[in-house]
Order: structure tokens, then sequence, then C-alpha cells
């Protein structure tokens, strides 16, 4: 199964505490946190990862080359490749740039900062079952005013990215995709965002949008109190290798 890993952000917010390396590559016990990341999809069958980089994108290159390395014993080969951006795309144009390297009729997408632990074949068997052209994880929060709320009816997505100002609990966008390859036609060239353009532009047609809530572990490291926070859950054995 093949992922495309979302890691050529500038990581502007953590630079005050990780200033030299790309955001995915911020240390945790001497290893960057991009490797946890693979190593859970690893762990799922998801071997064959393209790595959509940007900003000092060869010191990824360097430290993971084409991935044999991490491959654990009796464990299908881990097989990376790189998608570089000469300028910033977005999230839905990195995926277009990097979509080149896709091979497989669908495929999964998530942001190299992110760890969320799921059962990632539950994408894909919601996918097949609903002939979906995407499957998303949503993730339940206490106050959805921080973020913008995505909505689900039996499955099917009725809402995404709704700004509100009002304090209460609901579901957001958990940042992990399963779609079908037929989609990156439809992304334009150049700078597109899939969370802000795409995912708005394709629920309007009515295209079939689906997925699940999950409650499992989630952080995103993009401020630095959530980069010690993974370190901290690290070291209590709260994330386990």
């Amino acid at each position: 199964m093949q992922a495309i890993l979302l890691a050529g952000g500038l990581g502007t917010r953590l630079r005050s505490v990780v200033s030299d390396r790309p955001k995915p590559m911020a240390l945790i016990q001497d290893k960057p946190f991009m490797e946890y990341v693979v190593h859970e999809l690893a762990k799922h069958g998801i071997t064959d990862i393209i790595f959509a980089v940007g900003y000092k994108g060869s010191m990824v290159e360097e430290y993971f080359g084409d991935g044999s390395r991490f491959t654990a014993p009796d464990q299908t080969p881990i097989k990376i490749q790189y998608a570089y951006e000469k300028e910033l795309l977005g999230t839905a144009g990195a995926i277009k740039n990097a979509g080149k390297l896709v091979t497989e009729d669908a495929f999964y997408v998530l942001n190299a900062d992110t760890f969320y632990q799921i059962d990632y074949s539950r994408l894909a068997q919601m996918q097949a079952e609903k002939d979906l052209d995407l499957a998303l994880v949503l993730r339940e929060v206490p106050d959805i005013s921080r973020y913008g709320e995505a909505t689900l009816d039996q499955g099917m997505l009725t809402g995404f990215n709704e700004k509100t100002s009002e304090a209460r609990p609901g579901t957001i966008n958990g940042g992990i995709y399963y779609m079908k390859r037929g989609l990156l036609d439809e992304i334009p060239e150049g700078k597109v965002s899939l969370e802000n353009e795409m995912i708005p532009k394709w629920l309007s047609e009515k295209r079939r949008l689906g997925g699940f809530v999950h409650d499992g572990y989630f952080i995103d490291i993009g401020i630095p109190e959530a980069y010690y926070q993974f370190m901290d859950d690290v070291e209590k054995g709260v994330i386990r290798w």
C-alpha cells in the first residue's frame, strides 16, 4: 500500500525550538519525529511511501534514503521515494506533485508532523464498501471554534471546515485521507489547498466523500508545547516503538 507524507512546510511556529531542520525531522530520543510516523505506517502494511518535501528536503532524503534500513525483520521492505517542491504548493498541490509517483488505484495521504494512531485498513474498507472518492478520519475535540467543523451523516461527509465562533464540542478533520488516484487529475497546477479548496469543492459537487470518527492518540507537533508533549509521551511509554 502507498502513502504520501506531506513534509514540505516551513514549520515557522516551531522555529523557536527546532530551527536547524524541517519540522517533521525534529528529534525525539535521537530519532526524527517522522521516523515514528513511518514506523506506524509500516506496522499497518503501508510500506511504499512518497515524501513530499520542500524546505531542507535534502536533509530528509539523506536520513531516510531508500527506506531499506528502516525495514524490521519479517516485514515487507520499506520503499521511500521523494517528490520535491520548487515552491510552496499547498497541501493539494503537494499531493498532485507527488502523485506522479503513485502507482495504485487509491493511496493514503497524511501530514508528516502529525502522529495519529488508527487502524488504517478501516479507511480502505470504508472506501471500498461505500465506493468513496475520498475517505477521511475525523476526531472529536472539546472546542471546535479553534478549527473548522467537519460532520458526517451515516458515514458520508456533510460539512467540512465550517467555521464557528461557538465554543462547543464537535468533530474536526483528523488529517488522514484515503483517496482515489483519479482525483489527482482534478487538482489544478500550482498552489492549492486540499482542506480549503478541493474538499469543499468536491463536497459541493456531491462527490462521494465519507469517513469515520476515531478517538485514538493524536498529536500535531506544530507548536513547542505539543513537541515537548510528544517527547514526554515517548519517555513515559505512552507511545511505544
